[in-house]
């Protein structure tokens, strides 16, 4: 029998405040233990919390980006459990009444992985082992988050992987979070299940915890998928529970049953005011919000017919689309900037921190005056990648390397002469291309370039080889 995955997520995301959703304590990151926290943050008896309003305007975005329903009443709840990191016993989220509803994640497949819901709530403390001892720090305890849960929409590991990528770069462009998995500020709760192909009933599943990696979430949902189907297959059954993923071995196991809402005991937390958002204070928000990854690429496809690949690239990060929408000012061939970006900028920038940062010497404007002097005739190709390569290392415009010699162009006869001396040069390629072997005329390419220096103009150059040799 074969077997379908189903999978849901519960994602969390930190958002980028500069204080806790109800103190006015620090959100930096890092920090001495316990450096970061107050009576607020920790629950010391007689506190009140106060509800920051950059973290219900973040929530907003969050779901106007994700095509949700910002609800116009909204309120918070108490969550009761009782475990180290959480020192006041409960956790103030939502349940009965999130600030959005509904939306959804577009895939590149054309499915919509449905929401659920965003709402807002804090973060817990973090808890250290170390040598069988515990220590608790309290430094995330009240960091706000927004909790997006999906439905179960999922029925493989690519969509998964790539709903998880689109969210982070969704949360990035909107400037609300920086999305960092390797220091908590996006983490994942994958619920999975399986059940036989063609079958429209849910299997019962397990939810796998914190998991801050698309590499290990991948790697957790192959092993859990294969470990649910062999279970069945061998007669026995799925019990619904929580999961830890320990990547040094590449398994699951068992944390604690599974909880549901009820187990909590969510009641309206009677400390905190109703939240009342307005049709105006929503619109407001929804017109601040910057154009979507998945706006802007289709844009480049469409107006400066840029390849989707290359669109993709553009637009993974939010910096580098920036750069790109600067430096194609006023030019007719937005995909020469395109096509510098992607291939020697990227040499330049090779793992995915520097291109998200995409912190390089060279402004967009000193990019977008080489480019023009592309468009004008004034430099060849060739020419002007050497000139970039130097313009990443220095910093310096494109002007400091290229002198009026360099942009005052050849002489046709010139040009002709070099074709003639490349052709009688090479008499091997000629023959070579004349039997058919058309790759044997960049040789006589390469002669003619070589020798002007990168200033003739290649497609001129084969025009007069091909004429040449008849």
């Amino acid at each position: 029998m074969k077997y379908e995955l189903v999978a849901g997520f519960e994602t969390h995301i930190e958002l980028g405040t500069d204080t806790k959703i109800f103190c006015s304590c620090s959100t930096e990151f890092g920090g001495e233990p316990n450096s970061h926290c107050c009576p607020v943050c920790i629950g010391l008896p007689g506190t009140l919390p106060k509800l920051n309003k950059k973290v219900v305007e973040y929530g907003i975005k969050a779901g106007l980006a994700t095509n949700g329903t910002i609800a116009n009443i909204s309120k918070m709840d108490r969550k009761n459990y009782c475990y180290p990191d959480l020192s006041k016993a409960y956790q103030i989220s939502q349940l009965y009444m999130p600030l959005s509803i509904g939306g959804y994640i577009q895939l590149s497949n054309g499915r919509k992985i449905r929401l659920h819901h965003i709402h807002i709530e804090e973060d817990a403390g973090k808890l250290i082992h170390n040598h069988g001892d515990t220590y608790v720090d309290y430094n995330r305890g009240g960091v706000p988050l927004i909790e997006i849960v999906s439905e179960p929409d999922i029925r493989s590991i690519d969509e998964a992987r790539e709903y998880v990528e689109k969210l982070q770069q969704v949360m990035r462009y909107i400037g609300i979070s920086d999305c960092r998995m390797q220091e908590g500020s996006m983490r994942c709760d994958v619920n999975i299940s399986v059940r036989p192909v063609g079958s429209e009933k849910l299997g019962t599943r397990t939810e796998i915890k914190n998991m801050n990696s698309i590499s290990f979430i991948t790697k957790a949902m192959e092993y859990e998928f294969e470990r649910q189907v062999d279970l069945i297959e061998s007669g026995g059954k799925v019990v619904q529970e929580t999961l830890r993923y320990d990547d040094a071995t590449n398994t699951t196991s068992s944390m604690r049953s599974k909880e549901d809402a009820h187990d909590y005991r969510y009641f309206r937390d009677p400390d905190l005011v109703t939240i009342h958002v307005t049709h105006e204070e929503i619109e407001e928000i929804r017109q601040s919000l910057p154009e979507l990854p998945h706006q802007k690429c289709q844009r480049y496809m469409e107006e400066y017919d840029i390849p989707e690949k290359d669109a993709s690239l553009l637009t993974k990060y939010r910096n580098i689309s920036e750069y790109f929408d600067k430096a194609i000012e006023g030019l007719k061939k937005p995909k020469t900037v395109s096509n510098f970006i992607i291939g020697q900028i990227f040499r330049v920038l090779q793992t995915e921190e520097e291109k998200e940062a995409f912190d390089i010497p060279t402004t967009p404007e000193q990019l977008n005056q080489l480019c023009s002097l592309i468009e004008e005739g004034k430099v060849q190709n060739n020419l002007a990648k050497t000139t970039l390569d130097k313009m990443l290392e220095s910093g310096k415009p494109c002007t400091e390397y290229i002198s009026e010699e360099d942009m005052a162009g050849l002489d046709d006869s010139f040009v002709e002469n070099l074709c003639r001396q490349a052709i009688e040069s090479n008499p091997k390629a000629v023959e070579q291309y004349k039997s058919g072997k058309d790759k044997a005329i960049m040789a006589l390419m390469g002669f003619v370039m070589k020798n002007s220096k990168g200033k003739a103009n290649a497609q001129d150059v084969l025009e007069k080889i091909k004429a040449m040799i008849g």
